[in-house]
């Protein structure tokens, strides 16, 4: 489903709700304090000769800051409660499902709420994330990630009662293709068919299914609550695994299920290799064969 075209409000509005809420209340402040100034600045209403097309450059500009000293901090603001709110109910879908150990509350979100939940916890694994709104519950790309200057494509399937086929893993593979990024990942609620999965070996496609994802929250927050309390101790079993292959060999580092990646750089540029999912976190690797 394609997207439809907004308005430069609209656009102000999703950047704004896209930034700290704190940014766009800066910005409320700062717009309405310049326009102000414009806004009641006196203005000359006779010209001097030669000089009446600036008066009315000047008198155009104050009729726009009068409206704008108004519009613009009204359209900021709500960006930044939209923001804040956006940000809190994020931190409650995490909450919500890593605290709930069954997989329900994970298959039970809407497509919308599991998109939130996943930009999120690679947001919370470092990744710069950008949710395109890309349309609907099968609509393409649906986060765009940025991290040491690669990109990573995302879709989101979520799917309650399907396992994700080869064809949304071949489509992602394509539009990887076409745009240079540096990987991709396919998450999705349910599991992946062992076509799927054969297919994204060698590809820097990671899939995530829903056991995959509730770890991947679990070890972050660990990690967090590790910071705050150094003697904290995750000790959770690693019983999900981010893909579906027994045979996918762990980490000699941190013990987590590698995955088969390509190399893109060095001597061994075109090479498979094992590659923990951590990275750069973890920089643990094996041999192929």
């Amino acid at each position: 489903m394609a997207r439809r075209k907004s308005s430069t409000v609209e656009d102000l509005f999703e950047i704004t709700a896209a930034l700290p809420w704190w940014v766009g209340a800066i910005l409320s402040l700062v717009a309405y304090v310049v326009l102000h100034h414009y806004a009641v600045a006196e203005v000359q209403t006779v010209a001097a000769p030669g000089q009446f097309g600036q008066m009315m450059t000047d008198q155009i500009l104050k009729t726009f800051a009068g409206f704008g000293q108004y519009i613009l901090p009204i359209l900021f603001t709500s960006g930044a409660i939209a923001s804040f709110f956006g940000r809190r109910k994020r931190a409650e879908l995490v909450r919500i499902v890593g605290s709930e150990g069954s997989g329900s509350a994970l298959r039970g979100l809407s497509w919308r709420d599991f998109e939130l939940l996943v930009g999120e916890a690679f947001r919370m694994n470092g990744y710069s994330v950008t949710e395109t709104g890309g349309g609907g519950a099968d609509g393409g790309i649906d986060l765009v990630l940025k991290k040491h200057g690669e990109v990573f494509l995302v879709q989101c399937k979520q799917w309650r009662a399907f396992k994700v086929s080869v064809n949304i893993v071949r489509e992602l593979f394509g539009v990887m293709a076409a745009q240079g990024a540096t990987g991709g990942f396919v998450v999705t609620s349910g599991i992946f068919t062992k076509e799927a999965t054969a297919f994204a070996q060698g590809r820097n496609i990671e899939l995530i299914d829903g056991a995959a994802l509730t770890l991947m929250i679990d070890r972050v927050k660990a990690a967090r609550l590790q910071q705050i309390h150094p003697d904290f101790s995750y000790s959770q079993p690693i019983a999900a695994k981010p893909l579906v292959n027994n045979e996918d060999p762990s980490c000699p580092k941190c013990g987590g299920v590698m995955v088969k990646r390509t190399a893109t750089k060095g001597a061994n540029v075109g090479g498979t290799f094992w590659g923990c999912p951590a990275f750069p976190k973890c920089r643990g690797v094996r041999n192929v064969g």
